[in-house]
């Protein structure tokens, strides 16, 4: 992503496996769950599938902001239900917008060049007390052509991300490892192999893992994982 770019079109087929990990979005969100406001932005927001699970939630309005004009079709169906969301074809900006309660990015942060900017337009559109969301892929030595092809630009350790969101004003209420079992998958299937997402693979893990891991992560804190999950603070 770009702030240059006119007619964004987002490069991944992603998106389309990711459709079948709705087991694996529930659970983010619940980790989310405590920390969501009235007054939601969504960053990022692709196709509404987990726009549609964030409004499960109750808030009093949802802004789905997304620049991806391949996208953003789906993303106007996904949400033209329901009066309190609101889909924006643009990028996120704190100009002359709303505050909000929330800013959510669920797999966002790392498609973006200046992810400090990013977190500083964030914390500006939030009110006091509100709370940035962040859940971004972990771990350098994961990075593969898959994550390149996609748009990524990094992906993440829990310490360079909470120095990050501190460095942009926020104070770090949650910082944790997500999905330690995906480790190995991926770095199998796409650091070794070179493969790309498969709806089939996709669909499997998060049919037989995701109810185990979600419950055992509960628990017990993994020492690393897949992914990073933050809730940051705006003072």
């Amino acid at each position: 992503m770009g702030t240059g770019e006119t007619t964004p079109q987002y490069p991944g087929r992603d998106l389309e496996a990711m459709t079948f990990a709705l087991n694996y979005h529930r659970w983010i969100v619940r980790e989310f769950a405590t920390y969501l406001g009235d007054f939601v932005a969504e960053v990022g927001a692709g196709s509404g599938s987990v726009s549609q699970l964030l409004l499960e939630r109750n808030p009093k309005s949802l802004h789905a902001f997304e620049p991806s004009n391949n996208l953003f079709p789906s993303l106007v169906k996904a949400l033209s239900d329901d009066a309190r969301a609101k889909a924006v074809n643009d990028f996120f900006s704190a100009r002359d917008g709303p505050k909000f309660d929330t800013v959510i990015y669920i797999n966002v942060l790392e498609h973006i060049e200046d992810d400090r900017a990013e977190l500083a337009t964030a914390f500006a559109a939030l009110n006091p007390g509100g709370h940035l969301l962040v859940f971004v892929p972990a771990l350098s030595w994961l990075y593969s052509r898959h994550d390149r092809d996609i748009g990524h630009f990094r992906r993440y350790s829990k310490p360079e991300l909470a120095a990050l969101v501190a460095e942009t004003g926020f104070s770090v209420v949650k910082n944790r490892y997500f999905d330690i079992a995906g480790i190995i998958p991926w770095y199998v299937n796409f650091v070794l192999l070179r493969n790309s997402v498969g709806e089939k693979s996709v669909a499997l893990y998060d049919h037989w893992v995701v109810p185990l891991m979600s419950r055992v992560e509960s628990v017990v804190t993994p020492p690393l994982g897949k992914n990073v999950l933050l809730v940051g603070r705006k003072p």
